[in-house]
């Protein structure tokens, strides 16, 4: 399986925090070098290993926002 490059381009909160330290964490991430989108995923504490997460676009991440303020 080929390696998956990632880079943090910004932190923007935590929304939880497991017992064994892994945060489930809002960040706006480039993959494999492409154009950030904005993700939510669980991350180990040293942000080397991920849990399976949901990507979003920016318009993705408005229509979403608004989906949850209807609630």
């Amino acid at each position: 399986m080929a390696d998956i490059k990632f880079e943090i381009v910004k932190h923007i909160g935590e929304l939880s925090e497991s017992p064994k330290g892994w945060k489930k964490e809002l960040n706006l991430i480039s993959w494999n070098n492409r154009e950030p989108k904005y993700d939510i995923r669980e991350w180990s504490p040293d942000h080397q290993k991920m849990g399976k997460g949901l990507t979003f676009t920016e318009e993705e991440l408005k229509v979403f926002r608004s989906l949850l303020n209807d609630l």
